[in-house]
């Protein structure tokens, strides 16, 4: 007797992922690829497509019942239609749902992938028994998902609930791409860290960052965790202005627990002290000793796990 299984695709602006995962969040095979950079939405619902076919060939005994994917995108998940996707244009205003459901013969569900990966945490990860939690990925950019009674929060529209990455945490501050200025996203990301220890540079002659033409994240996070100042100071700033964001996340919607997830969180020894006093100096009624932050468990696998859920959850 065959045994159920989904699709679950991870479709990054670099690399797509795709796992066939059971009931119980096992990840029975995985594949991963690039993601396909042409101009055509066809390009990468084909990527998808060889994905999934390769994951279904390599589970037999299986029967798949879905397919899921989380996207890095602004999406009408009930309309499985993407609307903005800044670093895959070519899927604006395409309905992927129905791509999928037409080359694979299965239902199709589309998430945002920071909603997903906030359902992956609630499904399998630390905030697993949580009804009220936040999930907050500190990647490239700033994003996050919002599981309110064990749904997850979509606002007006379906749509852009969440946006985390876009909280202003400095009323005069860094301008954002997304048109404002001081958002978050500035301040406590990937892209932030580089840019600050830029910045800062020439206050710090003794940095080993300091003569270094092209910095990364990584190459800075290695400095702090050698005790390099500039380094530590950049990690300082970040995790005050993520404290920030998170007390207003606090004050707002009173979670059980905020999840702090994505690459940039490796950096969490250095930035998380910071953001632990913000909070507490910061945070209306006592909430800042109710709910817990917390470092995500599930990694890379978290936007997987939850697309996975979220397919599951709509085939009964």
């Amino acid at each position: 007797m065959s045994e159920d299984f989904v699709l679950a695709a991870d479709l990054g602006g670099t690399n797509l992922r795709m796992a066939a995962i059971d009931r119980q969040g096992k990840i029975l095979y995985c594949t991963k690829r690039e993601t396909p950079r042409g101009e055509a939405a066809d390009e990468i619902v084909g990527a998808i497509v060889e994905s999934a076919n390769e994951c279904r060939k390599n589970c037999a005994g299986y029967r798949v019942e879905a397919i899921s994917a989380a996207v890095p995108a602004t999406v009408s998940a009930s309309d499985g239609l993407i609307v903005t996707a800044p670093n895959l244009p070519a899927l604006n205003n395409f309905k992927m749902a129905a791509a999928l459901e037409n080359k694979l013969g299965v239902k199709a569900i589309l998430e945002n992938d920071a909603n997903a990966a906030a359902v992956g945490e609630n499904w399998l990860g630390v905030s697993k028994g949580y009804k009220n939690s936040i999930y907050v990925t500190l990647g490239t950019g700033v994003g996050g998902g919002i599981i309110v009674d064990g749904k997850v929060l979509r606002g007006g529209g379906g749509r852009t609930a969440g946006e985390i990455g876009h909280l202003c945490v400095e009323a005069f501050g860094a301008p954002c791409g997304c048109g404002s200025v001081g958002c978050v996203e500035q301040y406590s990301s990937a892209s932030a860290i580089v840019r600050i220890a830029e910045e800062l540079k020439a206050q710090y002659a003794e940095s080993s960052l300091r003569n270094k033409t092209q910095l990364n994240a990584f190459e800075v996070f290695q400095a702090g965790k050698n005790g390099d100042e500039l380094a530590l100071e950049v990690f300082r700033q970040m995790g005050f202005y993520l404290g920030v964001a998170i007390t207003s996340l606090l004050n707002i919607l009173n979670p059980e627990i905020i999840v702090i997830g994505g690459g940039a969180s490796a950096g969490w020894e250095l930035f998380a002290p910071q953001m632990q006093e913000t909070v507490c100096r910061r945070a209306y009624g006592g909430s800042a000793v109710r709910a817990k932050i917390m470092r995500g468990e599930l990694g890379d696998d978290a936007g997987i796990s939850g697309a996975a859920r979220l397919a599951f959850d709509s085939s009964g």
